[in-house]
């Protein structure tokens, strides 16, 4: 009896959401990482209702198995203090069935590596390539041996060397104008209630409660790309010390015990849709199929979407074929059928978010003064009822597709 094989590049939060929901599936799995081994520091990350129902369909429970918090109010302020917007969470999650959670990302991509076999996950292997020429492809890797699989999921990150390879005529990334710093700081002492982005002058600052205490901080600035000021902490304060409280005080322990612990990264997204998510019997997902802009909080998220879909669409791992190797000339071929399915259910998806989280970026990087002055007036002017309904569409457009049909090859 032949047991389908499954390659995912890159044991970040959407491969390893695609190999769980594959391995629930039947499929035997097998995760390549280049990183010697787990995460163990970095950000956090905030899952949307509609990344919450995903794992949900896969039986993954996220506040669960990596502890989450629960922000009373969501919303923007200005510099000085004053909110532009807030919503209360419990109206989402009224409106949504769920309110969006944020979790540390080591605890949440600990949390899906345990859900799998440990025998599934290799780290410190880097995928150098794909030979597809075939219906069963083989996934070249730098410490070897070769791995014969029946699909290769390419979660390999947004410089995605397995797109740049199959996709050659793809333009690639497209830098926003902005660069990020994150971190985590403990500061469970200051009992912050709300999630929140301040907004400047071209520059950002969002904090987030966690459920440790701690809290995740990101900030923008627009900047050349390539911009490295020599310390990341005096350069936060410099630029956003004199800003609303908490913000002084969580800055004063950024860096407190390790400056490496501020992770800074210039903003880049893809600069135009791939044309199809699939080739051959390969599929990409999240940032490898769409890097976007973090404006929305969806990267991870789309990800999320994006490995469940997939596996929902792929059919069951156990052929129940023991001949059927999926290389036979004219047998029917669910997988490529599967994949067709995978671009056409995801791709105009993913390409309205990632051309939306481009747009509201550029409202949050304005730095001329008066239409900065006319964005927050506009902001606060729009009723937060109003607000929230213009998010239906990414919280609410989660959809498993129906199952797809399958002709002779």
């Amino acid at each position: 009896m032949h047991r389908r094989h499954a390659v995912v590049a890159g044991a970040g939060i959407g491969g390893l959401t695609a190999a769980i929901a594959l391995h629930r599936r039947g499929w035997r799995v097998t995760v390549c990482e280049r990183a010697p081994e787990p995460p163990t520091t970095g950000a956090g990350i905030g899952l949307a209702p509609n990344a919450l129902r995903a794992l949900a369909a896969i039986g993954v429970d996220a506040a669960r198995a990596a502890g989450s918090a629960v922000p009373a109010t969501m919303g923007v302020r200005r510099s000085d203090g004053r909110w532009l917007t807030r919503a209360e969470t419990s109206y989402m999650a009224a409106r949504y069935g769920t309110a969006p959670i944020a979790v540390p990302r080591p605890a949440f991509t600990a949390a899906l590596a345990a859900a799998l076999p440990p025998e599934a996950l290799r780290y410190g292997t880097t995928v150098t390539g794909v030979d597809d020429a075939t219906r069963r492809p083989t996934v070249r890797t730098a410490e070897g041996p070769d791995l014969p699989a029946d699909l290769v999921v390419a979660a390999d990150g947004i410089h995605s060397p397995l797109r740049r390879t199959h996709f050659p005529g793809h333009p690639g990334l497209h830098y926003i104008g902005e660069t990020a710093w994150r971190t985590l700081v403990d500061a469970p002492d200051l009992r912050i209630p709300s999630m929140s982005e301040t907004w400047g002058r071209g520059e950002r600052f969002g904090v987030t409660p966690l459920a440790d205490g701690r809290y995740y901080l990101y900030a923008t600035a627009v900047v050349p790309a390539g911009t490295r000021p020599a310390d990341a902490r005096a350069e936060l304060s410099r630029r956003f010390g004199s800003w609303h409280d908490p913000i002084p005080a969580l800055l004063e322990r950024v860096g407190r015990f390790d400056p490496a612990d501020v992770l800074q990264n210039d903003l880049y997204d893809l600069a135009a849709p791939l044309p199809r998510l699939h080739h051959g019997r390969i599929a990409w997902l999240g940032d490898a199929a769409h890097a976007m802009a973090p404006n929305l909080g969806q990267g991870g998220c789309q990800a999320i979407e994006d490995a469940v879909v997939l596996a929902h669409l792929l059919p069951a791992g156990d052929t129940g074929d023991s001949t059927d190797s999926g290389d036979g000339a004219g047998s029917r071929d669910p997988v490529a059928a599967a994949l067709a399915a995978y671009t056409a259910a995801r791709r105009d998806r993913t390409d309205a978010v990632r051309l939306r989280a481009r747009r509201v970026g550029r409202l949050g990087a304005l730095r001329n003064p008066l239409a900065a002055t006319a964005r927050d007036l506009a902001v606060r002017a729009t009723p937060t009822r109003l607000a929230l309904r213009g998010m239906d569409d990414l919280f609410n457009g989660f959809r498993l597709p129906g199952p797809t049909r399958v002709t002779p090859g």
